[in-house]
């Protein structure tokens, strides 16, 4: 007993529980609660990664060492109640963007997220990276998580093959009698019912919902078991992105506006999940700034380049941390709890196999049914941040109106923010208050500039 009473005052002393008004039992609890609501991801990210040809147990395993490792450093050096994953987003951009349409290998697409935390490291160290997310207005930060939870929302719909391609419209309705389709709504409406009755854990109960009614309906195979120690051949994606054939590839100058824009979205990204979480917890100012941001911001970037380097797409620090939070976690604890539950799912990649496995639906074209209702239901949480922007006001609505739409009418986040940015200044211009503006949104102005003119560039300058 007095072991355990001198580690609880070692533990109250480290965090500064007391100061923060929180306790290591509701830390722990709201670990927990956190790596409930975004245990998805374990299911998620290997589904979508293995559309652009990584080994789908490989993922599962680095992405649950990924997660564990930056949401461990979170924790010790902020001393936040943040955790940290292979971000959505992302990986679509790797998967369908670097890897489907461009072509890339998937070794040289992770390559350029290596590049791209490295990038992100080094502007945190300068100072850019923090002056940056206190240069942006609070509207435009909380937008581009409302414009991201759209795109992810998108992304769900289509991979439960709901939301198909049409040659005609772009998208369509797709066969809502299917198996997989029936398997996706049977998921989401489960984790929408909890999520209404206050369930925690509530996306984690619908992917579980869908995966046996997958099961059931014969649409999905069974598991070769449960539980396992991992195999040599589960960590062959680490270390590749470093591989100097893979640097050399993602270096060159027609990938220069790339790794821009992945970092673009990366940045905004985190300073949307921050501000979110953060204001949840009541943990910043009035300007929206958290305590910490610069070591935030550096772990998050680092945690970029690691995911790249281990093959799992850029880690980053997620909205679901605001469970935790309305759990009551304030400190970093609560993400040592967090890291610790994603250490024990390295055990369990039969399990997360089976509900990421994809479903054909035509040569073309393969549905991940399971994991949908995650994508859908984190779209829905993220879009609740919309009522906290002033819609009356035209240098708040406009600009974020654009971010909203842009993000996934265009499937990209980078090309949305940018169309917020400039949009931004245009209003400010329109009100003769174009002095109002800060001097550093004229370098992410100039920089959003040169990303719209990419294909220009790389025709006439790279």
């Amino acid at each position: 007993m007095a072991r355990a009473s001198s580690l609880q005052e070692l533990l109250v002393r480290r965090f500064r529980l007391a100061e923060r008004g929180s306790s290591v039992r509701i830390e722990l609890l709201g670990g927990v609660a956190t790596f409930l609501t975004m245990s998805y991801i374990l299911f998620v990210n290997p589904a979508i990664l293995s559309v652009a040809g990584l080994p789908l147990e490989a993922v599962a395993v680095t992405t649950a060492i990924a997660a564990a490792v930056a949401t461990a450093a979170m924790g010790l050096i902020t001393n936040l109640p943040f955790a940290l994953a292979p971000g959505l987003g992302i990986n679509a951009i790797v998967a369908f963007d670097l890897v489907l349409a461009r072509g890339l290998r998937w070794q040289v697409a992770m390559a350029v997220i290596v590049i791209e935390g490295l990038l992100a490291v080094v502007l945190v160290v300068a100072g850019f990276r923090e002056a940056i997310m206190r240069a942006i207005p609070l509207s435009l930060k909380l937008s581009i998580g409302v414009g991201i939870g759209l795109f992810i929302a998108l992304v769900g719909l289509r991979e439960g093959g709901i939301v198909v391609s049409s040659p005609a419209t772009g998208l369509a309705l797709g066969e809502m009698t299917s198996g997989p389709v029936l398997v996706s709504l049977g998921g989401i409406a489960v984790a929408a019912v909890l999520t209404v009755r206050g369930v925690r854990g509530a996306i984690l109960f619908g992917v579980l919902a869908a995966t046996a009614l997958g099961l059931l309906a014969g649409v999905l195979h069974g598991p070769s078991g449960i539980a396992r120690l991992p195999h040599s051949r589960d960590f062959d994606t680490i270390g590749q992105a470093l591989e100097p054939s893979n640097l050399r590839a993602a270096l060159s100058l027609s990938l220069v506006p790339v790794i821009f824009a992945l970092f673009m979205s990366d940045f905004f990204d985190t300073v949307g999940t921050a501000v979110a979480v953060g204001r949840s917890g009541r943990l910043t100012d009035d300007d929206g700034n958290l305590p910490n941001v610069n070591r935030l911001l550096l772990v998050d970037s680092a945690a970029a380049a690691m995911g790249g380097a281990l093959g799992t797409s850029s880690v980053t620090t997620y909205v679901e941390s605001g469970a935790g939070v309305a759990e009551g976690a304030r400190t970093g604890l609560s993400s040592l709890a967090t890291a610790a539950l994603f250490s024990l799912a390295i055990l369990f990649v039969p399990l997360i196999a089976l509900v990421g496995q994809g479903v054909p639906l035509n040569a073309d074209v393969t549905l991940h049914p399971a994991v949908a209702p995650a994508l859908v239901m984190v779209g829905y949480l993220m879009i609740r941040l919309v009522a906290e922007i002033d819609w009356n006001d035209p240098e708040q609505a406009l600009p974020s109106f654009l971010v909203i739409v842009g993000i996934p009418l265009t499937y990209s986040i980078a090309a949305g923010i940018g169309f917020g940015v400039l949009g931004y200044v245009l209003v400010l211009a329109a009100r003769g208050r174009i002095r109002a503006l800060h001097p550093l949104m004229w370098v992410v102005t100039a920089l959003f500039v040169v990303y719209f003119a990419a294909d220009w560039l790389s025709a006439h300058v790279f």
